[in-house]
């Protein structure tokens, strides 16, 4: 029997997390793991108390033809990121993982094109994680390290020197 590798062993959690999630377009799930630990775990979804996409039969975004990876502030979810790191010290995170895995909504096919947007880039960047370790097919992932998000801010980018 083949061991699986640690990176699908926990991409393989992160992936299970996903089924909790409650976006009608596309769910992730994401766990924070540090010396080997798992720290916390979060999933895209409302916030506490309130109805989910799933519950009301609807998304906004959706409803409104918004484009992919536009017009966040109309999403009623929190992010699979963010919720992980609200669910964690970060003292427990610094200099830890954050695995990522996403899936379609509607069809379950896990969705190659997986990444963090730039407001969950930034919360993974002050939160202390180190890398980012994001599945494209079953067993293949891509590994990104966390300086590298820190290295092309694009906010320095049409500034007068």
């Amino acid at each position: 029997m083949e061991r699986t590798s640690k990176e699908n062993y926990y991409l393989d959690i992160a992936q299970t997390v996903t089924e909790r999630a409650t976006c009608l377009r596309r769910v992730y799930g994401a766990i924070i793991v540090n010396n080997d630990e798992i720290i916390s775990t979060g999933y895209n979804g409302a916030p506490r108390g309130r109805k989910n996409c799933v519950d009301l039969g609807y998304c906004t975004r959706e409803a409104m033809q918004v484009p992919r990876g536009e017009r966040y502030e109309l999403c009623r979810s929190v992010h699979a990121e963010a919720n992980a790191i609200i669910s964690a010290a970060r003292r427990d995170m610094a200099g830890g993982t954050i695995y990522l895995v996403g899936r379609d909504a509607r069809t379950g096919a896990l969705l190659s094109d997986a990444t963090s947007c730039s407001m969950c880039r930034r919360q993974i960047i002050n939160a202390g994680l180190e890398k980012v370790v994001i599945r494209r097919t079953p067993t293949e992932y891509e590994v990104i390290p966390v300086r590298e998000w820190v290295y092309e801010d694009d906010s320095m980018a049409n500034v007068p020197v």
